[in-house]
């Protein structure tokens, strides 16, 4: 959902200041944000029964992982990717969205029985636009490193141009970081996000996907952030367990990653599409 494309050619140094989502959405390493911002996601039934109704999720074995390459392909193309392929990525998703529409199974929180959900929402839309900016900049931070207020805000503010990209109202998408964080705590606090069976059954299909037995330890690495950055009470609505012996693994991890990553060659650390994009612009 969150993308920034590259900025044209410009004649002036702010002009051609590179977008912050080029400096957070390059680092690979932030794959791991994304655990937590799907189960923040599914934390709102209408999402959790649009996804159990409409995505391979259970279906396919490898349903998680193929979501997962949609998604990402579509963050790169959207954030470093020409007008052209902003565009396109946008359009797809778009033409997806008008796809998925049914009605709640059973009662969750706030919502009765067969409420109604589209995937054209403006207001699902902003709940899983900013599920991943929050989850974006915790996890950044976590493992990468620190960031000024001011480019928080950045991040944020820019990451409103792809409402019109996605033929969202204006003004839908959080505009700083304390916006942020104040919708995120409003949401928690309204009763709409309520954790349910059906995102209970999901989660098990992101915290334990199928993947090859030399992955493994890297899938239970970043069941660490997933977990432990998520709001308290959505954590309990899923059941999950968390102590202290959780939270040392997470420090030391994130201790660790935050001292190798600035020795990693960026060939190695960086998104191919980040690398082509700071090429493009410098010429």
């Amino acid at each position: 959902m969150i993308g920034m494309r590259r900025p044209e050619a410009s004649r002036t140094d702010e002009q051609s200041a590179a977008p912050m989502a080029w400096k957070i959405h390059q680092e690979v390493v932030l794959l791991a944000a994304w655990g937590r911002a799907l189960l923040l996601q599914l934390a709102h039934p209408l999402v959790a029964q649009g996804v159990a109704d409409h995505s391979g999720f259970r279906a396919e074995r490898w349903g998680r992982l193929h979501r997962l390459d949609r998604t990402l392909r579509a963050m790169l193309a959207l954030t470093f990717g020409s007008t052209e392929e902003a565009e396109g990525a946008a359009k797809a998703i778009r033409a997806v969205h008008t796809r998925v529409h049914g009605h709640l199974a059973s009662a969750e929180g706030v919502f009765p029985a067969h409420t109604r959900y589209t995937a054209e929402d403006p207001a699902l839309l902003t709940w899983v636009h900013a599920t991943l900016l929050d989850s974006y900049l915790l996890t950044y931070e976590l493992l990468v490193g620190p960031l000024a207020p001011e480019e928080g805000d950045r991040y944020c503010a820019e990451s409103r141009r792809a409402e019109d990209l996605l033929g969202i109202p204006p003004g839908c998408f959080p505009a700083s970081v304390a916006e942020l964080r104040g919708y995120l705590s409003r949401m928690l606090a309204s009763g709409e996000i309520a954790v349910g069976d059906a995102a209970r059954e999901l989660a098990q299909d992101i915290l334990h996907p199928p993947t090859f037995l030399v992955a493994r330890p890297l899938v239970a690495l970043a069941r660490l952030p997933a977990i432990g950055l998520l709001p308290v009470a959505v954590r309990d609505g899923y059941g999950l367990a968390w102590g202290r012996r959780h939270e040392r693994a997470l420090t030391a991890v994130a201790a660790v990653s935050r001292r190798i990553l600035p020795l990693v060659p960026s060939a190695l650390k960086h998104w191919p599409a980040a690398r082509a994009a700071r090429t493009r612009a410098v010429h």
